[in-house]
């Protein structure tokens, strides 16, 4: 039988899949001999055990934790459930991936009410042991009983208006007695501490599948299949009175970088009130000043971890009468600007390697260099002030709570998130939140933890504002009142909140971003290019490190007032010579647009693929626009009417487009191909190197692109001749239908260049139309019949298979061709990596994801070098 119970001395941090991320430190922790309170760990497959066998716990899992719980306590000299020398627990989740506050947790363990009287005895603090026993019931009512923690709020709020007391610490031994009498008629609570063990462990393991542990998992990306190890930990208390405490703190500053001992503290208060924001902590060096003592310890530590796990931590601890304590460690969450500044200073100082550094940054790291950032000179109607919790700007629509959040924003508005402070409850409306702003909390509360780990903008600890759910309203201290509905801006970085929208300006990139992505190029090996078509894309994505464009989609160069027309009159055409007219006049527009990227991506291959949307999408669709182009073009509005009817489909996705349109009028591809290559022409007689790739979208068969092949070589004769120059060019297919890929290696041998195509290829390997399956995936998802959105997150199984069968079946047969992706997949870095593992040569994404492949596509080969040492 597998031991399904690890003591803290018993297991390390390279155990953290089968302890967790919490535990696994814990045992690290001790290891290294820091002042940890001793306990045990239940582990992540006893977590897999307990739901297999239906929420059931393994048969002898109370057996196994009593041995460990003996040991326990002759570690701390204390025994659980003896009122004259009693030892309390807390009991808390920890997955093998950090997911803060997304779980429960139950502390102060083992009070009942004789073990509550021996504590006050013991102690010689009344006031401390029922305080300790009202959080406990409170707690435990909520996370085990499933009763709501606003029954118990509601009821202290009461009493302390009937008998003027204030703040907790205003309520004396007495007061708490009352308070648990009245929390005991709202809960049954057993009186047996054994019980109340049993009955924690499987709350915790429980909570694994609370809605917002779900929400969080899915946002991240973390499997469903890891499950939670419990830990089971001796109490210690941070409010045991004006010597006690507890803090969180971070090795480095968790929203700049910047090498300097971060954190908040609040006297005579337990862990949870730190991390709820239910006060508002203050900065550690106050600790310094009335605890020196515990501080040096402090600080010593926080150095030993950083050095040890060769990253920034975040710290939670406890003072109990001066006596220092820690209770957790792990790699801590930080803004995107954050990281990658500890990444290239941890290089620098000769910490990690560049490598490492890498690994160390996700995508949304490099994500938050993308987005805006408020206008300094353009702030004004400044109403609050609070905590820089998390960096950025962000403008929207005040709503009071998560739920509002997620109907209004499904509405297409922005939101700005206003709670006194957040908990994991309100995961769901943070996660569709432009901005988040609080009234209490800190730099370490919940909101601005989740809110950094996000790339949400967050203001916390906004004490000037006074909050009104029921009326829907936030009173500022100067009287101002911010309604729900009111459009507010936030400042992030300044901490600032402000009437209306503020206008924002881009991030700018920095030194250590450039560093960084230096290193991602010096050590990738995927080339990164830009679906891009206009000059503003083009000179972005080449900004941002574009080493080409994979896509240039043509149509959308005819969709301006003075272009559409003259494209609507082709398509209206009836006669060759009549759509010659009209190919005519839109080939200037067409070399124009060409000639301005090929000088934009000077010396850099521009792949342009031909004309592929459906004809209909081109022409209006109401009454009153027909009759106006009617008036426009000189056609009548019967033959407009009739013809858009003609060539309306049923399903356009699978209609008359693609290379179906060139092999019906041959003329289309004649005039896109004299355009492209005319202004390469002119593109090399004024001094550039252009390298034209021209794709034939959605094949089916070798014949089709024999066909087009045939059509834009003689194109290409002409422009030659007419020329006198010679231009270098490609001809290449993408691969967006699942037959394309089962014969690609007869395609092959007509072939330079292969692009996946996946938003297509997704589509009719799933049956799935892109513009429907909004109706329904949210419920495929829901009832687990897929794991992701296809459209999303690229489906490896099958869409994958037919990527790699088709590289695999063509290289075969020629291999020098050139592969690459260009679907909406092509920046997301999960399908980098599968791209990378596939040997394709480059990927495609939009301009300002660029960053984001280029380090995603350097992790991938960092990562692939790691699995094969």
């Amino acid at each position: 039988m597998a031991k399904r119970v690890y003591l803290f001395d018993q297991g390390s941090k390279d155990d953290r899949d089968l302890l967790g991320g919490k535990g696994a430190n814990l045992c690290e922790m001790t290891k290294l001999g820091l002042p940890v309170p001793f306990g045990f760990v239940i582990t992540t497959s006893t977590c897999r055990e307990f739901f297999e066998a239906g929420n059931r716990l393994p048969i002898l899992l109370e057996q196994e934790y009593r041995i460990a719980l003996d040991l326990v306590e002759k570690k701390m000299g204390a025994r659980f459930g003896d009122p004259e020398n009693p030892l309390l627990f807390s009991v808390r989740s920890g997955a093998p991936v950090s997911m803060p506050g997304m779980m429960n947790t139950i502390l102060n363990l083992g009070l009942t009410d004789e073990i509550t009287a021996g504590l006050a005895k013991k102690t010689g603090n009344p006031r401390f042991a029922y305080d300790s026993y009202r959080r406990f019931i409170q707690m435990f009512a909520d996370v085990v009983l499933g009763i709501e923690g606003d029954k118990f709020e509601q009821e202290i709020s009461r009493y302390k208006q009937q008998h003027n007391k204030k703040l907790d610490t205003d309520m004396e031994a007495e007061d708490w007695q009352h308070i648990i009498k009245i929390f005991k008629e709202l809960a049954d609570f057993p009186q047996d501490p054994f019980i109340q063990l049993r009955m924690a462990i499987e709350a915790v393991f429980l909570s694994w599948h609370t809605p917002r542990a779900v929400v969080y998992r899915e946002m991240n990306n973390i499997p469903d299949t890891l499950g939670t190890a419990v830990n089971v930990q001796a109490m210690v208390f941070g409010n045991f009175g004006d010597d006690s405490g507890s803090g969180v703190a971070f090795t480095r500053n968790p929203s700049t970088g910047e090498h300097e001992f971060f954190g908040e503290f609040l006297f005579n208060a337990a862990g949870e009130d730190v991390v709820a924001g239910i006060r508002t902590p203050e900065p550690i060096e106050a600790l310094r000043e009335r605890l020196p003592e515990v501080y040096d310890e402090l600080h010593r530590t926080q150095v030993l971890l950083e050095q040890h796990y060769r990253d920034m931590q975040d710290i939670e601890f406890t003072v109990q009468e001066r006596k220092f304590y820690m209770l957790q460690t792990r790699s801590g969450k930080r803004t995107g600007r954050a990281a990658i500044k500890i990444a290239v200073a941890m290089v620098n100082e000769g910490v990690i390697s560049e490598k490492e550094a890498l690994l160390r940054v996700s995508p949304e790291h490099v994500e938050a260099f993308m987005h805006p950032m408020i206008d300094p000179t353009a702030k004004s109607d400044i109403v609050a002030s609070g905590l820089p919790a998390s960096p950025g700007g962000a403008t929207g629509v005040v709503v009071f709570s998560a739920d509002e959040a997620v109907e209004v924003a499904a509405k297409g508005n922005k939101v700005i998130l206003v709670r006194r402070e957040t908990t994991p409850e309100d995961i769901h409306g943070m996660k569709v939140a432009e901005g988040i702003l609080t009234q209490h909390g800190g730099m370490t509360s919940h909101a601005a933890v989740v809110a950094r780990g996000m790339g949400v903008c967050a203001i916390t600890g906004c004490s000037s504002l006074h909050i009104d759910y029921q009326k829907g309203e936030a009173v500022a201290a100067g009287g101002v009142t911010l309604r729900r509905g009111d459009v507010i801006t936030l400042d992030g970085a300044a901490g600032e909140v402000m009437l209306g929208e503020i206008p924002k300006i881009e991030a700018s990139s920095g030194e250590d971003f450039q560093i960084l992505l230096s290193w991602a190029d010096k050590h990738r090996r995927l080339k990164v290019r830009a679906n891009a078509e206009t000059p503003e894309e083009a000179r972005k994505a080449r900004e941002l490190g574009a080493e080409g464009i994979g896509l240039c989609r043509t149509e959308h160069m005819f969709f301006e007032a003075e272009r559409i027309d003259h494209m609507r009159a082709m398509i209206l055409s009836e006669s060759q010579e009549e759509r010659t007219h009209y190919l005519d006049k839109l080939i200037k527009y067409q070399h124009e647009d060409m000639l301005e990227l090929f000088k934009i991506m000077d010396g850099l291959p521009v792949t342009i693929r031909l004309l592929d949307p459906p004809l209909h999408e081109f022409l209006p669709n109401s009454t009153e626009e027909m009759r106006a182009l009617a008036e426009r073009i000189g056609k009548s509005f019967e033959k407009i009417r009739e013809a858009s009817e003609n060539l309306s489909e049923v399903n356009p996705m699978l209609g008359f487009r693609g290379c179906r349109l060139s092999v019906v009028y041959p003329e289309i591809t004649d005039m896109q191909v004299r355009a492209i290559i005319g202004a390469a022409a002119e593109a090399m007689e004024k001094g550039f190197s252009p390298f034209p790739e021209i794709m034939i979208p959605l094949v089916i068969n070798v014949r089709e692109i024999r066909l087009l092949a045939d059509i834009i070589d003689r194109s290409v004769y002409q422009v030659h001749r007419d020329k006198g120059i010679s231009i270098p060019y490609k001809i290449g297919t993408m691969m967006e239908t699942p037959r394309a890929c089962l014969g690609a290696d007869r395609l092959a041998s007509e072939v330079e260049f292969m692009s996946f195509g996946t938003n297509d290829l997704t589509q009719m390997t799933y049956g799935f139309s892109r513009d429907d399956a909004g109706r329904f995936i949210p419920e495929y998802l829901n009832k687990k019949l897929i794991e992701n959105d296809p459209f999303v997150s690229l489906d490896q199984r099958a869409v994958g298979r037919l990527m790699e069968m088709a590289v695999k079946e063509s290289r075969a047969r020629k291999k020098n061709i050139k592969y690459g992706i260009c679907g909406e997949h092509g920046g997301a870095p999960q399908a980098i990596r599968f791209c990378h593992h596939l040997g394709l040569d480059y990927v495609s994404c939009s301009p300002f994801r660029v960053p984001i492949a280029r380090v995603a596509a350097a992790q991938a080969n960092v990562a692939e070098e790691i699995i094969s040492k």
